[in-house]
């Protein structure tokens, strides 16, 4: 999503016309859920999707012909056999989408701070009046709201004396709770949530496999080693930043934030357990270590020999990742990002791992 709204804000920065087509409702199976985007040019081209198939097709004509008309419209389209018979896309559902014509002396000032707030990743909130009837609302009105709820900007209306209607100030859901894009009344609630740091601590293969596919999951994916032929960009092209350096240089000096997860997959035993020294009682939302559970346990030991708290340590995720089976690379990897995505989006939950080490059954002998 945050490639696609840089385009649209590039387009929009050159003037170029297109249309900016939103999912903003959807019932029953549809092949993509609300907030979905899809840019369309006046060449029939497009950026984005909506789901493909007949349905697409349809999206973009309606975009071409709206752009022509100049005016926002929501536009419902059932996925019946009139969509995607041809293309065995026959979901049952319903989809509703609105169709923005943007460019040539549109005001783009709800799309710049839209673009600002997602290229910052702290999250935001669209509410999207689609219904008139049913919401009692000008339609289509949309209301922007940044990381903390407030609002700061609309498009197509402007709250009376700074007023939100009450029907939108009532049930717009903080993004501390994580929430899924809903619609009441003919209102579509939109969260794009606050992404996640992933510091993946350890370039080689997992690291890089995990690296990877956490960027296709939202991460924000920080690569640290100490040696800088795995840091390159060839290994890490998606990270945000590569970091070489010894884990004592780098790890203490880290910004860690309680929106951080840490991953330690180093090349060896004495390098996971100065990592995890460093990382497991620094306020991370999550912190997992790789290994057998014998390693794990030697290295529970040893750090609380050196002072490492119990509950800390009892925190870490180790071993990694959920059962899946997994033996190689890319399956491991597949494995522990099942695990960091529920994490985050299940408010710490993560069904289907192995049971911890748990460190109070060799706390006491180890201090014995």
């Amino acid at each position: 999503m945050r490639e696609l709204v840089q385009q649209l804000i590039n387009d929009l920065e050159a003037d170029r016309e297109l249309a900016f087509c939103r999912l903003v409702e959807t019932r029953g199976s549809t092949p993509q859920k609300a907030g979905a985007l899809m840019l369309v040019y006046p060449d029939g081209s497009q950026a984005g999707t909506l789901g493909g198939g007949c349905v697409e097709a349809e999206v973009k004509r309606r975009a071409l012909a709206v752009s022509t008309k100049g005016e926002a419209e929501v536009a419902t389209f059932q996925l019946d056999s009139d969509y995607g018979w041809d293309d065995g896309l026959i979901c049952g559902g319903r989809m509703q989408v609105l169709v923005e014509p943007l460019g040539g002396g549109i005001p783009d000032d709800y799309f710049q701070q839209l673009g600002r707030l997602i290229g910052r990743g702290v999250g935001l909130t669209e509410a999207i009046v689609f219904d008139r009837q049913a919401s009692g609302l000008a339609a289509p009105t949309s209301f922007l709201f940044d990381e903390n709820d407030q609002l700061v900007s609309t498009l197509h209306t402007r709250p009376d004396d700074g007023q939100l209607p009450a029907l939108i100030r009532e049930n717009l859901k903080p993004l501390v709770t994580r929430p899924r894009a809903h619609a009441t009344q003919g209102v579509a609630f939109l969260p794009v949530l606050p992404r996640c740091r992933l510091v993946i601590v350890g370039g080689g293969h997992i690291g890089q496999a995990v690296a990877e596919l956490a960027a296709n999951l939202q991460f924000d994916v920080w690569v640290v080693d100490d040696r800088p032929e795995y840091v390159g960009q060839e290994r890490f092209a998606r990270a945000e930043k590569r970091i070489a350096g010894t884990i004592e240089e780098v790890l203490p000096n880290l910004d860690i934030t309680p929106d951080t997860y840490c991953l330690i997959v180093t090349r060896g035993h004495n390098h996971d357990q100065d990592a995890l020294y460093h990382l497991a009682d620094r306020g991370a939302r999550y912190v997992g270590l790789i290994g057998s559970r014998r390693k794990i346990k030697l290295i529970f030991e040893n750090l609380l020999d050196e002072g490492v708290s119990p509950t800390a340590l009892a925190r870490v995720f180790a071993p990694l990742g959920v059962h899946i089976g997994s033996q190689t690379v890319p399956e491991i990897a597949v494995s522990i990002c099942a695990e960091l995505v529920s994490h985050r989006n299940r408010g710490g939950v993560v069904p289907g791992r192995p049971e911890s080490v748990a460190v109070e059954s060799f706390e006491s002998n180890s201090h014995a």
